[in-house]
């Protein structure tokens, strides 16, 4: 049993947690049971005993070991390969599914141990706790409630590899084996369960790790359904429970008289099916069917949720009255909306059940309408909205209420059915609408020309255009009348146009903003309002816009970011737009894009320049008095601005808080986040107690450098040499080649991951220009080199303590004081701590003489020294040794499928270009591979 001997030793020699270590132990008992099925003696020996084969070459310069296993791999077929990336990948994913269940014990165990004086660290009760000691009333953290407006924005983006298939049947698996070895499981009943995750195991393994063919929108759709359906939708009510529970902990006199309902803190959004940048698969029939999917699905949930309420509230005529309003309420119901002969004489004396079973019949009618055409849906849609189901509902609660029974209004399946229907309505999530900025510069030239009004729009200057769109705007005739013949590029555009006025017909809560990639310039939210205006979605009279739109700039590069405030400004001054703010109740969002940021400028000066940003943008807004949003584009790794995201919230400048926030979520951060409920709950309490904590911090000063002005110029200078390390490697001649040929880029680029191309550029081979930052980043993973998330960090600081004598301490100083620097420096740290120079190498046939690894590896030598160093740390992490173990614990079991890649790579170099067989083989064992690092990295882009 060579495997379960390999854990049980690198689990000592880590000292990864005791109950971790158990189910890992089991996990790898059953694994080999089954591998003793299917495999020969000398292969399971070559599997087992690999990590700790491989662990010895690298980590102990035993070379001969590598070579070992090498000659054992050359000996193995296609099959047996495919065999050992199958077995590693499972393990690796199930363990990842194991520490989601140990982080949902510990939790759960701190839970036991809290009480009011000693609150759980990061809780919805610790935030309430804090506030009562610092003096706040009751009805000052009810303001900090109400202020709360969280969004967070579930994107498409291909960062998670595996199948939905795959995820569900490990989450199964995972599932029981945690239940394996507790006193909550008889003897019998664990022979039973470990049969049954053989069984499941066996089916995992019989299943496709990878896509057939490349993922359509359609099935991004339903991936993200999934999480609604299965976490999210229990999690929010639960969200709730927790601020009542506090405030009644905290303030128990004042809170049973306040009538008020608890504030809507936290709404989804969605680009799934909806964000066309890049995307030509996202077209206006597939986002008409996304909204008219999640419709169905909210519609059913609903319909279940009060099938329960229905059971659960017999109340009969005689033994309570009702009040007035819903006595009022059923006479009307019983001529609109009359009942069935059946459930006439089932509810004749119980009338919570009979006002229940209107709504249903309100709901079915609707659900019923989603299979006819789109002008039977919009007219049905007007028969029964989201805001008269509230009502509805709100009438049930407040009869109970006036009745004596308000424990039943305050908690329980009423209640959170309110909940959800305040969140979620009839839309689920709204949607947003992603376009590039170029697509709508090429449209309104065109528009333009056809009308006569100017042949050569795209030649103007900023000034010249921005005068020529406030003309356009201003006149009330259209541009495009009858005869005009749209390109491409303007039918898709403004057919996109024709969709939100749909959208919005159907329910204008199903429409969350537009936003505009790339902008430049004020032109660029301009001509969009000029398109708006020409499909009849926006308008002005007497100087008063009139729009349903909120258009939203996305500054995405380091120039583009850098000039933020000033383009915002020049908005608020521009006489129309101020009447578009002015229509949008003084309100604009912004959004911040952070992977073009990182692989325009490195690590540090994409986070430092996003800092300066929200600096910036808060001060602007500010200035002008309009209510703004931020809109955070973060990514899942930390070299695309992942992360924890309450911890993010905290390091914003506190000028830039005001209550509001978006951020994305994609890939397999939403699969962490969001695989099960008690994650997903922890997540939330984390950013409502991160927002109630930046709320309170408004009051202060605008930001830690504020009149600090050496500091301010030492930051910016380290900013300075980080990029130009970062610069300096990329732009290196022969970078570009090198990165081709020792990265699997080339086959990521063809995973069917997603239904969106990994170039932005036309056909003819990767540029980095065009490459998208979730491969680029995706590829450095895979090679542990890790780049994007700590890349000139050691060269930055080396230059800035040795030019200035005074930086050492002050850099110590804004490590221990400074949220934002601290936070930042961490997240490299973890990213350090991923890189493994000894693996990188493999891919390498001289390491010592080539020029890019070599400069890589300096400066990860000097960041690993220069972190340490201001940390106060022996080594990298030592601030974390809960992830620290669980690397040194991942480690061996990575080794060998990054040798396997080394080896495989070779092999498609020197294939047979003309053997389709082959390289249809070699194809799948690439993608097999580059999922089981995936996995074995728990990330991908």
């Amino acid at each position: 049993m060579e495997l379960e001997s390999t854990i049980r030793q690198l689990a000592s020699e880590s000292k990864v947690s005791e109950s971790l270590s158990k189910h890992v132990i089991v996990l790898s008992e059953i694994l080999e049971q089954l591998s003793l099925d299917r495999s020969k003696p000398d292969f399971l020996a070559l599997l087992g005993n690999a990590p700790i084969q491989i662990k010895n070459a690298l980590e102990n310069g035993q070379v001969s070991k590598l070579e070992a296993f090498l000659n054992g791999l050359q000996n193995l077929s296609n099959g047996e390969i495919k065999e050992f990336l199958r077995l590693y990948t499972t393990y690796f994913h199930l363990v990842n599914s194991l520490e989601q269940h140990e982080i949902s014990r510990i939790n759960r165990k701190r839970e036991f141990a809290e009480t009011p004086d000693t609150p759980r660290n990061e809780s919805i009760l610790e935030a309430v706790y804090t506030m009562k000691k610092q003096g706040y009333s009751y009805a000052e953290v009810m303001d900090v409630f109400d202020q709360m407006d969280i969004q967070p924005t579930i994107t498409a983006h291909p960062t998670e590899a595996r199948r939905r298939s795959i995820l569900t049947k490990q989450h199964e698996i995972s599932e029981m084996v945690s239940k394996l070895g507790t006193e909550e499981q008889t003897s019998d009943e664990e022979r039973h369960l470990r049969k049954e995750i053989l069984n499941q195991l066996k089916l995992l393994l019989l299943t496709d790790e990878v896509r057939a063919e490349r993922m359509s929108v359609e099935d991004e759709v339903e991936n993200g359904l999934y999480f609604f359906t299965h976490t999210i939708w229990d999690a929010i009510p639960r969200l709730y429970k927790d601020i009542r529970l506090a405030l009644e902990t905290y303030y128990p006199e004042a809170y049973p008289n306040h009538s008020r309902a608890l504030p809507i803190v936290l709404r989804y959004r969605s680009w799934i099916g909806s964000d066309r940048d890049g995307n030509p698969n996202v077209t206006s029939s597939v986002t008409w069917k996304t909204l008219i999917e999640q419709r169905k699905t909210v519609l059913q949930l609903y319909l279940k949720k009060l099938d329960h309420l229905r059971r659960y509230l017999s109340i009969s005529y005689k033994e309570a009255t009702i009040s007035d309003a819903l006595r009022v309420s059923l006479r009307k119901e019983e001529s609109d909306n009359p009942l069935s002969d059946l459930y006439e004489r089932r509810y004749q004396r119980e009338p919570y059940r009979r006002k229940i079973t209107h709504i249903m019949q309100r709901l079915t009618v609707q659900l019923h309408a989603i299979e006819q055409s789109k002008g039977h849906i919009l007219d049905k849609a007007k028969e029964y909205t989201p805001e008269v189901f509230i009502e509805d509902l709100e009438l049930i609660s407040e009869s109970l209420l006036q009745q004596g029974f308000g424990g039943m209004t305050e908690q329980g399946r009423l209640h959170d059915l309110i909940i959800c229907a305040k969140t979620f309505g009839f839309h689920l999530t709204a949607l947003d609408i992603r376009q590039h900025s170029r697509l709508h510069e090429e449209t309104v030239t065109e528009m333009l020309s056809f009308a006569g009004a100017e042949c050569d729009y795209t030649n103007l200057s900023e000034g010249e255009k921005i005068s020529l769109l406030d003309k356009e705007l201003k006149n009330p005739r259209p541009l495009c009348s009858i005869g005009f013949q749209r390109s491409e590029t303007t039918q898709r555009v403004l057919g996109v146009f024709e969709e939100i006025r749909d959208m919005l017909e159907l329910d204008s809560n199903i429409f969350g903003s537009y936003i505009i990639s790339m902008t430049h310039g004020v032109s660029d939210m301009l001509e969009v309002l000029l398109i708006a205006k020409e499909m009849g979605l926006w308008s002005i009279l007497d100087g008063e816009v009139t729009t349903l739109l909120d258009v939203v700039p996305l500054f995405e590069t380091i120039e583009d970011l850098e000039n933020s405030r000033d383009i915002m400004a020049q908005m608020f001054e521009d006489p129309l737009f101020k009447q578009q703010i002015a229509a949008r109740n003084n309100f604009q969002e912004i959004m911040l894009g952070y992977s073009d940021s990182n692989k325009d400028g490195g690590y540090w000066t994409a986070n430092w320049t996003l800092n300066k940003a929200q600096y910036d943008l808060g001060i602007v807004c500010r200035e002008y008095d309009i209510d703004f949003r931020l809109f955070h584009g973060r990514g899942g790794t930390i070299g695309r601005g992942g992360g924890q995201s309450n911890k993010a919230i905290l390091a914003m400048p506190p000028v830039s808080n005001n209550g509001r926030i978006r951020f994305t979520e994609q890939g397999e951060v939403i699969s962490f986040r969001y695989s099960l409920e008690t994650i997903a709950h922890r997540h939330l309490e984390q950013l409502v107690h991160a927002m109630a904590q930046v709320i309170n911090a408004q009051k202060n000063a605008p930001g830690y450098l504020y009149g600090k002005d050496r500091e301010w110029d030492l930051m910016q200078e380290l900013s300075k040499y980080t990029m130009e390390a970062y610069r300096g490697l990329i732009d290196a001649p022969g970078f570009w080649e090198w990165y081709m040929q020792k990265t699997p880029i080339e086959h990521i680029g063809k995973l069917p991951i997603a239904s969106r191309p990994v170039s932005r550029g036309a056909s003819g081979g990767l540029t980095f220009e065009g490459l998208r930052a979730i491969p680029w980043v995706f590829a450095w993973t895979q090679v542990r080199y890790n780049v994007p998330g700590w890349y000139g960090i050691g060269s930055g600081l080396k230059k800035l303590i040795g030019n200035n004598p005074d930086a050492q301490d002050i850099v110590k100083r804004w490590f221990r004081e400074w949220t934002f620097f601290h936070t930042v420096l961490n997240n490299s740290q973890r990213e350090l701590a991923r890189t493994h120079i000894a693996t990188s190498e493999l891919y390498l046939d001289h390491p010592e003489e080539d020029t890019f690894h070599q400069m890589i590896l300096l400066d990860y030598q000097w960041a690993t020294e220069y972190i340490t160093g201001i940390a106060g740390m022996e080594k990298i992490l030592d601030h974390n040794p809960v992830i620290q173990r669980s690397i040194q614990f991942r480690n061996p079991f990575t080794y060998p499928l990054n040798v396997i890649q080394t080896e495989l790579i070779q092999r498609w170099v020197k294939r047979d270009i003309t053997d389709q067989n082959q390289e249809e083989i070699l194809t799948e064992l690439l993608f097999l591979n580059i999922n089981s690092i995936a996995a074995a990295m728990q990330s991908t882009g």
